[in-house]
This record gives C-alpha cells, structure tokens and sequence, in this order.
C-alpha cells in the first residue's frame, strides 16, 4: 500500500505523574527532515525521537512536538538566597530611613525580587523518561501513519485508474502501428516510382529501402517497452515498501517512450493518442508528489 507523504497525529495521556503531549505532523519533501521541538531540559530526548519515528518515516518534512509537564512530583527545586534577601532588605532599610519613608516591607515585597530565590531544576531519569514519552509517542505515530495511509489508498486508486487508461491507449498505438507503417511505405514507395518514372527500376532494391525507412516509424518497441514499465508499475505500488523515488523515476522512463512515439509516428491519430499520454503523465507526476 502507498503512503502519503501528508500526515498528522496527536495523543495526550496522563502517565506515571506526568501530562504529555505528543504531536506529528508532516507535508512533502524530496527527503527525510525532521524538526523536533522540546522543552530545554528535554533536549536528550530529541535523538532517541527521532531515531525512533524514522522507523516508521522514511521521507517528507516532519514537524514533532512534544510537550511534559510533572503533576504529582516537582521537576524544580527553590531555595533562599540569604545573601541576596539580606543585601535586597538592607537597602530598603536604608531607603527606608534616607528619606522617611513608611516602613511597608513585608515577605511579598521581599519576594518579588528574583533574585532572593534560586531555582534549579531537578535531574530527570532519562531512560524512564524516554519510556514513560515512548508510549504516548507510538499512539500519536499510530494515528500519523493510519492517516497517510488513507490518504495513499486515494492517491492509489487514483494512480492504477490512469495506469489502466494509458495501458489502452498504449493498445490503440500498438495496433495502429502496423497500419501507420504500411501506409508510410505505401506512400515512399509511390513517391520512389514517380521520382525515378521513365528509368529501369529495381524493383527489389526498391523495396528493400522503402522497409529500411518505413522502419523508422514503427513504435512497437516503445509500446513493447511501455508494457512493460506499466508491470513494473503495479509491482512497486504492490510491493509495500516506500514507493515515492521509484515510481518518480519510472515515470521519467515512461515519459521518455512516448516523446520517442510521438516523434517516430507521423501519423495523427497516434499524434492525438501521444498528447493525451503526455497529459495523463504530468497527472501521475504530480500525484506521485506526495508519496512516500
């Protein structure tokens, strides 16, 4: 099954004293880029995330957000900074006395000064941590790949449709092929005679270069070559790996056979069969786009 390349998960659980929130989203890119946002004193987690979704993500801009907050522990530690409390109500006192002021000072006014207070925060268990994150980050991933997988069965279908009508159109040039051929040698040969009218003709040789020429607008190879560039197509939708670079790249070989038609046909009706081929290609490629 194909997978898109745009995607979105989210999961918030409450779990061993923590609230964790874990988003993913994702939009199309050429390779695989992850951004991966976390608090600060979370930066070792960023590594081991993505190591972990680049399991299930191997290609499209990958935006990870992940939030904890501690519920039933503290994460930080405050203590007094006696010098700095003391140093702050001494020059209140001073400042107090100076200039006569009312004596106001009170714990609140004390405390509103930052630096009467030190804040540190207390070290994580890190492998408990990864663990506790790891649970809540396997549900959003569920929901991020179930979702690019709905999206992929749509741009799926979608691709095997005009696969399946550009294999007939491909049919059409093969059996008009023998035809266009036969009137392309019809038409060289006549000319060959009216050029050559009056002289004695060789008739063998004649003929001998009207098929050397007439050769030069047969296309079954390139139809032969199509057909087979459409199995491939089916294996590698089938195949259930990441789909995305191959068929980019078969559709370039696609692309190639029928631009190598159109300028070998001189007949119109291959000539209108090759432009809606053209057509149904730019479709694939853009579609092609947004897989995985």
């Amino acid at each position: 099954m194909l997978k898109s390349m745009t995607g979105y998960g989210r999961r918030e659980a409450v779990t061993d004293g923590k609230k964790i929130l874990v988003e993913i989203k994702s939009v199309n890119h050429r390779y695989s880029d992850y951004n991966i946002k976390v608090q600060r004193h979370l930066g070792f987690l960023e590594d081991k995330i993505r190591k972990y979704v680049s399991r299930s993500i191997t290609r499209g801009k990958v935006d990870i957000y992940l939030n904890v907050e501690n519920f039933e522990t503290a994460d930080k530690m405050i203590s007094l900074n006696k010098a700095a409390a003391k140093n702050y109500i001494d020059a209140l006192y001073c400042l107090r006395d100076e200039f006569g002021l009312k004596d106001d000072i009170t714990v609140t006014s004390v405390a509103k000064n930052p630096e009467v207070f030190q804040v540190e925060r207390l070290d994580e268990d890190e492998e408990q941590l990864w663990n506790t994150v790891r649970g809540v980050l396997d549900g959003a991933l569920d929901d991020f790949v179930a979702m690019r997988e709905r999206e992929g069965e749509r741009i799926e279908r979608d691709l095997c449709e005009r696969i399946a009508y550009m294999k007939t159109l491909s049919d059409e040039i093969d059996r008009r092929s023998p035809q266009t051929v036969k009137e392309y040698s019809d038409r060289l040969y006549e000319k060959i005679k009216e050029v050559l009218d009056g002289t004695e003709i060789d008739e063998t040789r004649i003929l001998t270069e009207v098929a050397i020429y007439a050769d030069k607008v047969a296309v079954n190879e390139e139809t032969v070559r199509l057909a087979s560039h459409f199995t491939e197509f089916d294996n590698i939708v089938n195949s259930g790996e990441p789909a995305g670079r191959r068929l980019d790249f078969l559709i370039q070989e696609i692309n190639r056979e029928v631009n190598t038609i159109g300028s070998k046909a001189g007949d119109i009706d291959i000539a209108k069969t090759v432009v809606t081929l053209k057509g149904e290609i730019e479709k694939l490629r853009e579609q092609i786009q947004n897989i995985e």
